[in-house]
C-alpha cells in the first residue's frame, strides 16, 4: 500500500512575504498541504506518470489551432510543464498561478527553455493574485486528487472560470467521471484491516475501526472486481457550481461470478472534448497504471455472493467541515438475490 501524498500538480495559495518560515506549531493544514509542493520528489512523481502528462501534452500540441495566439491561464502551474505546452502550441501569453515555492524554480526552467516574456508565473491565491489581463482564451488544470475530488482543489478551478474565461474560452480538461465497481480483496484487506483484532495477543479492535474508516489509495488487480461499474459523478467543467461538488451517486451493480464481496473500489476518467482531436484517460484497474492509483473502501462485514446478484446503493461525497480538502463519503447499500435482500450496511469513510 502506498503512503497518500498530495496528487495534484500544485495548487493555488496565499501570496508570497518576505516573512519569517512559520515554526510547525505556527502551521495549519492547509499550509503543510502547500508546503509539501515545495518538494521535488511529488513533481517528479507526476512529471513521470505518462498517463497523466502525455494526456495534458497531446491535448495541447494536437490541437495547435486553438492555442495559436490565445491567453491561456495554468491553475496551479508547478514546475510550470503545462506552461509550455501551451506556449509551445503557440499562445500569444501564459500565466501560471500556484502558491508553492515551487514557482522559483519554475521560472528558471521556464527560462532554461527559452520561454521567458512568454511565461508570466505569479505566486499567490487564485482568488487574491492580480492578473496582467482581464481576461483569458483557455484555462489549462491538473487539479484532479485521489478519488477525483480529495483535496479539493476544483473549486478554484471554478472561480477562475467564474472570473477570467471569456464567453465559449475552453477549458482542459473539460469533463471528469467517477466510477464504482465491487470488489473482492480479501488477502488485503485481512492484512490492512482484520489484523487489528489480535495484535501479539492483544485487542486492537479501536485500531481497527478507524482503518476501516480511511479508504486506500492502491493498484486493484483487475480481477479482483466482481462486478460491472457504475458512474456515480459526471462533471461538466462547463457547467459544475462549487455546491455541486458536495454530490450523492446512485449505482445499480450485478455480481459477475459467485465469490465474496468485501468492499468497493472507485476511479475516475478525464475527458479532453473541447478540440477536433479528442483525448481520455482512466484511473481504473483494466488500463495504464498512473500515480493516482484506484481508491478502496473496505466493507464491515464479507458477504458471500452469487452470479447475478444486485448491488444497489448510494454513495454521499462531500467536504470536511474543518478542513475542506479531506472528504467525508458516506456508504449506503444492499445485496439482493431475486426479491430478497439478503444485507444491507451502510459505512462512514473520511479522506484524509
Amino acid at each position: 500500500m502506498s503512503q497518500q501524498k498530495p496528487s495534484k500538480s500544485a495548487a493555488s495559495a496565499a501570496p508570497a512575504t518576505d516573512a519569517a518560515p512559520k515554526t510547525i506549531e505556527e502551521m495549519s493544514a492547509a499550509d503543510y498541504y502547500f508546503d509539501s509542493y515545495s518538494h521535488f520528489g511529488i513533481h517528479e512523481e507526476m512529471l513521470k506518470d505518462e498517463v497523466r502528462t502525455m494526456s495534458y501534452r497531446n491535448a495541447i500540441l494536437h490541437n495547435k489551432h486553438l492555442f495559436k495566439n490565445k491567453v491561456v491561464l495554468d491553475v496551479g502551474c508547478g514546475t510550470g510543464i503545462l506552461s509550455m505546452f501551451a506556449s509551445q502550441a503557440g499562445a500569444k501569453l501564459v500565466i501560471g498561478v500556484d502558491m508553492s515555492n515551487i514557482i522559483h524554480t519554475a521560472r528558471q526552467i521556464v527560462k532554461d527553455n527559452g520561454f521567458e516574456g512568454k511565461i508570466v508565473l505569479l505566486q499567490g491565491k487564485m482568488e487574491e493574485v492580480v492578473l496582467p489581463v482581464d481576461k483569458v482564451d483557455i484555462i489549462i488544470s491538473e487539479w484532479m486528487g485521489y478519488f477525483l475530488l480529495y483535496e479539493s482543489m476544483l473549486d478554484t478551478v471554478l472561480y477562475a472560470r467564474d472570473k477570467y474565461l471569456v464567453p465559449n474560452g475552453l477549458i482542459f480538461p473539460d469533463r471528469t467521471t467517477i466510477h464504482i465497481a465491487g470488489l473482492e480483496d480479501s488477502e488485503y484487506k485481512e492484512d490492512k484491516i482484520n489484523y487489528w483484532d489480535n495484535v501479539y495477543g492483544f485487542n486492537y479492535s479501536t485500531i481497527k475501526q478507524k482503518a476501516l474508516r480511511e479508504p486506500l489509495v492502491d493498484t486493484v488487480d483487475p480481477k479482483a472486481e466482481i462486478t460491472n461499474h457504475a458512474t456515480i459523478m459526471d462533471i461538466d467543467l462547463y457547467k459544475v457550481t462549487v455546491e455541486d461538488l458536495a454530490f450523492k451517486g446512485n449505482f445499480s451493480l450485478s455480481v459477475r461470478r459467485d465469490d465474496y464481496l468485501n468492499g468497493f473500489v472507485c476511479w475516475f476518467d478525464t475527458w479532453f472534448n473541447g478540440s477536433h482531436k479528442p483525448v481520455y484517460f482512466s484511473t481504473g484497474a483494466h488500463h495504464k497504471y498512473t500515480h493516482w492509483k484506484q481508491t478502496v473502501f473496505y466493507t464491515k462485514e464479507d458477504q458471500a455472493v452469487r452470479t447475478g446478484d444486485a448491488i444497489q446503493g448510494t454513495v454521499t461525497c462531500k467536504p470536511n467541515a474543518k478542513n475542506r480538502r479531506d472528504l467525508d463519503i458516506d456508504f449506503d447499500w444492499k445485496l439482493t438475490r431475486g426479491d430478497k435482500t439478503i444485507y444491507s450496511e451502510g459505512q462512514s469513510y473520511h479522506m484524509c
